[in-house]
């Protein structure tokens, strides 16, 4: 095995025995980006100098030496923060996130920062200012978003693993398409400080990683209160891998008629199906559940996450910081230049929607409707959660689509992260496991959700699946 094929788990095990060097592993990594970066434009930033100058500070730590990628949405202290958009290109936060800040005080270094679709706002990492990040497994397919390219440089072994930010789905919906492990932990289990907004009330960090052990690894790092953001939980953080390798006998495992819908791909179904038949006999209970609402995720999702997104992209004005129009005849001119020049076609639409139903008349009847929604949304969870320890469902409802093929039609691209939505309107974790492959050989995910701050449960429940399978060993040839 080459040192990029490893995992978090190996590469630390190799490090304590001194099979190998932080600088070995590091300079390893480096060469396999310049090697097949190319092919599949995951890297926004590649940071060789800044992650050697970490290497040679690092002075011991949980993750001592090991290589990271980060999405682009989180500030990195003296290294370029875009949100892959025009309007930051050429931003370099003076401050850390909170959640990087910990992986550097464990001891990882900074590969680079990850491509993804501008300001977190797509499903399929098309919408990058950039370029379009290209599935390692056929590369004329998508990678899923908004966190394309932490998942395809996970998947074709160019980091360790990555961080990404999950707002609708942009963690497990990638993590599905390109075949690895995405967790999105409980609503104000990671703290969102330093974190570039997209929905406030939705955002969530998470790890992408080659295995179930490796994001359990991650979340024990990047888990924690934070005084500086308000919606981060006192929570007491567990250690995330004490439950790995126990087994689930008795697990009661809901399944919700309502995510097997007639629209959804059958080879998808079939496969989900097979995986959830796998839980079971690996001792856990298959109990059916109902989420009743779930027909209104998808509306409710794009009335709250653009009226968010409307409010947090106010700032970007051209006046502080940030791209600024030349030109301009005077200061109302500049705002209108510099927002309709340094904002995409997918930004722009969202801040149109949401900008309407927060408008005066129309408050009530879109976003308040929408808030009362989301509390029936969270109700079914709750429901279902008194009858089962975790809920299983397919990811997606199909397999990486080819690239160019939704995005003359957003509402196709929305319903993308149909079966996603729903954990971040509820706040609940949910974790997205490779489970099979479809006929053209793209991966397929498995999702499992669980209670409000039972990720231990949730990754106890997908470790089993995983190691009863080698779905998670399989990697593209590129």
């Amino acid at each position: 095995m080459q040192l990029h094929e490893l995992t978090i788990k190996q590469a630390i095990e190799l490090l304590q025995k001194g099979e190998t060097t932080a600088s070995e592993l590091l300079e390893a990594f480096l060469k396999r980006i310049e090697t097949v970066d190319r092919k599949v434009k995951a890297f926004v930033t590649v940071t060789a100098d800044e992650a050697r100058t970490q290497m040679g500070k690092a002075a011991g730590g949980p993750l001592n030496g090991i290589p990271l990628g980060i999405k682009d949405n989180m500030c990195t202290k003296g290294v370029r923060t875009t949100c892959s958009s025009r309007m930051l290109e050429n931003f370099v936060p003076p401050y850390e996130s909170f959640a990087t800040q910990k992986l550097w005080d464990a001891g990882a270094v900074l590969l680079g920062k990850l491509n993804m679709d501008e300001f977190a706002m797509g499903s399929s990492t098309e919408h990058s200012a950039f370029f379009r990040t290209c599935n390692p497994w056929l590369l004329e397919r998508v990678t899923g978003g908004s966190s394309g390219g932490s998942a395809a440089a996970v998947a074709s072994d160019m980091c360790l693993g990555a961080l990404g930010s999950d707002t609708g789905g942009s963690i497990r919906q990638p993590a599905a398409f390109c075949g690895v492990v995405g967790l999105k932990p409980t609503y104000g289990r990671v703290s969102r400080y330093g974190l570039v907004a997209f929905a406030s009330s939705l955002d969530q960090i998470g790890p992408i990683t080659k295995t179930v052990e490796d994001s359990a690894i991650l979340l024990n790092t990047i888990s924690g209160h934070d005084p500086r953001d308000s919606t981060s939980s006192p929570e007491e953080t567990p250690d995330f891998t004490y439950g790995i390798g126990k087994d689930i006998k008795g697990l009661k495992i809901g399944v919700p008629s309502e995510y097997f819908t007639c629209g959804m791909d059958p080879e998808i179904e079939k496969i989900t199906r097979n995986a959830i038949s796998q839980l079971e006999s690996l001792g856990a209970e298959i109990i059916e559940v109902s989420l009743p609402h779930t027909d209104y995720a998808v509306p409710v999702y794009y009335i709250i996450a653009p009226s968010e997104a409307s409010s947090n992209l106010a700032r970007y004005d051209g006046v502080k910081y940030g791209f600024r129009a030349e030109g301009a005849a005077d200061l109302m001119d500049m705002y209108m230049k510099s927002r309709s020049q340094g904002f995409g076609a997918e930004v722009k639409r969202r801040i149109m929607l949401g900008t309407y139903a927060l408008s005066s008349g129309y408050y009530d009847a879109y976003y308040l409707k929408a808030q009362q929604a989301r509390t029936l949304i969270k109700k079914d969870f709750d429901d279902a959660f008194k009858k089962v320890d975790v809920i299983a469902s397919p990811t997606t409802p199909e397999a990486a689509f080819r690239a160019g093929e939704k995005t003359s039609d957003p509402m196709k691209m929305y319903l993308s992260d149909i079966f996603t939505i729903s954990a971040n309107l509820a706040g609940n974790p949910g974790i997205s496991v490779p489970c099979g492959f479809t006929g053209e050989g793209l991966p397929v995910g498995l999702q499992l959700m669980g209670r409000h701050f039972d990720e231990a449960t949730v990754l106890r429940a997908a470790h089993a699946y995983e190691q009863s399978t080698d779905w998670h060993k399989k990697r593209p040839s590129l």
